[in-house]
């Protein structure tokens, strides 16, 4: 029984060194379209638990000070676990510098412990695919307990109040939640939230069901229907494939404008005379470098100062 893996170099989150809170089995309150795991039913606790000393013994042989983040996962949902303030509260002892954070699907905000639980980490990242509830039933195949009007309200109210850093992700299931019309109610709450970054992905690992992501183009065409005020972030790769076009100088500052991007999205975008002009506009300081999180963004000079108002 694994409980720490890692550590393991994330992009979005530095050098982060995981703990399983569900090791022996998957205990999920959702049984999502995309997961990676095998098909399970439903759970809305756990009963399968590891207990809190065991974790911080082995938490203790792995920490270092290479560590960036310790993050709270599960093979299900890590919110399901019934020790996690305790949890969190020993962990703090001991991480010194090091971030915490936990990876959830968002239903347990719905729960008072757990909601103020969350508030004690660091940084939370929260999952929120869909605002239809017949989307959000296709695609994460909820606990029928579960409301996805309740669970956005209970995002809306964290993000208010909640003083760390705050990621939402959304994974974008082809021919499911990335219509037009699904876009919209999405950017309709996410201009509602306070939060740090918004990660944009799809289906990087082999699904548990028979469905398909979409592609980078596709994850990029959809960031350009959220609000340019946003802080969207694309965070897919594994299958990107270049679209290698060019853009004059108008069109680099234009894009950037929308939507700002990080080298790696310059390097799937551009051709080379543009990632050129690119350089040249940097230089000049009509491009200038923003940091978000682990990650760092191009914005044009002139929004330096734009700040939505929530």
């Amino acid at each position: 029984m694994q409980i720490i893996f890692g550590p393991v170099n994330s992009r979005r989150f530095g050098t982060s060194l995981g703990i399983d809170l569900s090791p022996s089995a998957k205990q999920c309150n959702f049984d999502c379209l995309y997961c990676e795991l095998a098909p399970t039913a439903t759970v809305d606790k756990q009963t399968q638990v590891v207990e809190v000393n065991e974790i911080i013994k082995e938490l203790k042989n792995h920490l270092s000070t290479k560590i960036d983040v310790i993050t709270l996962t599960a093979n299900g949902e890590p919110s399901l676990y019934p020790h996690l303030s305790q949890l969190i509260d020993e962990i703090d002892k001991i991480k010194n510098n090091t971030q915490t954070l936990i990876l959830t699907n968002s239903a347990a905000l719905v729960d008072e412990k757990v909601f103020n639980t969350l508030l004690k980490l660091d940084w939370v990242k929260l999952s929120l695919d869909a605002i239809s509830s017949d989307i959000f039933k296709k695609i994460d195949r909820p606990h029928e307990s579960i409301k996805i009007e309740e669970v956005v309200q209970k995002v809306q109210e964290f993000s208010k109040v909640y003083k760390g850093k705050l990621f939402i992700e959304i994974l974008f299931v082809h021919g499911l939640n990335d219509t037009v019309e699904e876009v919209a109610k999405l950017n309709n709450i996410l201009m509602t939230l306070n939060c740090t970054r918004i990660d944009l992905g799809t289906i990087d690992r082999p699904p548990a069901y028979p469905v398909m992501g979409i592609s980078y183009k596709e994850l990029h065409d959809i960031s350009l229907m959220f609000n340019n005020s946003l802080p969207i972030h694309i965070a897919s790769r594994v299958h990107a494939e270049p679209n290698n076009a060019y853009y004059s100088d108008d069109d680099i500052l234009n894009t950037l404008d929308k939507r700002p991007l990080t080298m790696d999205d310059i390097n799937l975008l551009f051709d080379e005379e543009s990632k050129i002009s690119l350089n040249r506009l940097i230089n000049e300081e009509q491009i200038v470098k923003k940091r978000v999180g682990n990650l760092e963004f191009l914005i044009p000079h002139a929004n330096i100062k734009r700040k939505r108002k929530n």
